[in-house]
């Protein structure tokens, strides 16, 4: 399973993750997703290898309060599928 994940994130864009934050009603300025795409590309397997240890909340001050609290939720909500 490993591998289909690092797959998609090597064919991962910017233009994928702005069109899932659109689909959950998130609107990221510019930074917010350079940092997003950024984050997924560099600590994609940090994250998958111990998904219980991620905390958002270190990396709040690079989103606007309103998108934070959305993708907190969207994090917990998949964090509790693994």
């Amino acid at each position: 399973m490993f591998n289909v994940v690092e797959s998609y994130i090597n064919k991962i864009t910017k233009s994928d993750i702005n069109n899932f934050a659109i689909k959950n009603n998130i609107n990221l300025n510019s930074n917010e997703l350079d940092f997003i795409y950024n984050f997924i590309k560099t600590k994609y397997k940090e994250v998958l290898n111990n998904p219980n240890s991620f905390n958002l909340v270190k990396y709040k001050n690079n989103f606007s309060n309103e998108n934070f609290i959305k993708i907190n939720a969207i994090v917990n909500r998949y964090k509790m599928l693994l």
